[in-house]
């Protein structure tokens, strides 16, 4: 039986700020953020990288009808958390602030960390294979895929999964750094 780092009424209960947590970073960014041209230019490098992660991992994700091993998913149990923490990483370095940096990066541990966990235990009971999986993908981080019979990226999944949701918020977050560059 795996071992969790967060009791689960915790993870439950900071399971319902996500997107309360998220327009309140949203604000700190905006509010804080004090771009140049050579600050935006790294982190937004950064930022797509997590951004194509984030849109590969959908396009393989079948939620509760599959258990997603392709893609991305063969190296790294959770592509699209590690996307956001790759966005929220490049945004930091845009931003210039390490505030915002350490105030991202509690926010990745205090509430992304335990929906982690809480998602893990969902699939462990929807999916028996999943512990094997576990076994040989990690958490977080990254590894070698092995090699075997590659699964496409399927844009009707990207749809499905709404990540051009992601994209969107992006881009905005992009035209408000840009904005504040050159106001």
């Amino acid at each position: 039986m795996p071992r969790y780092l967060f009791p689960k009424p915790y993870a439950d209960f900071v399971q319902r700020l996500r997107a309360p947590s998220g327009f309140a970073l949203v604000a700190a960014f905006a509010y804080w953020s004090e771009p140049t041209t050579g600050s935006l230019s790294l982190g937004m490098a950064v930022a797509v990288i997590g951004l194509l992660l984030r849109g590969w991992a959908a396009g393989h994700l079948e939620k509760n009808q599959r258990l997603a091993t392709g893609g991305p998913y063969a190296i790294t149990r959770n592509p699209l958390y590690m996307g956001t923490l790759l966005v929220a990483a490049g945004l930091a370095i845009a931003s210039r602030q390490p505030g915002l940096a350490v105030l991202f990066a509690a926010a990745f541990g205090l509430i992304y960390l335990p929906a982690i966990e809480l998602e893990e235990q969902r699939l462990r009971e929807l999916f028996p294979e999943y512990g094997e999986y576990a076994r040989h993908v990690p958490k977080l981080g990254f590894r070698l895929p092995a090699q075997g019979p590659q699964q496409p990226f399927r844009f009707a999944l990207y749809s499905k999964n709404e990540e051009y949701k992601a994209a969107a918020g992006f881009l905005a977050g992009l035209a408000l750094l840009v904005w504040k560059i050159y106001r």
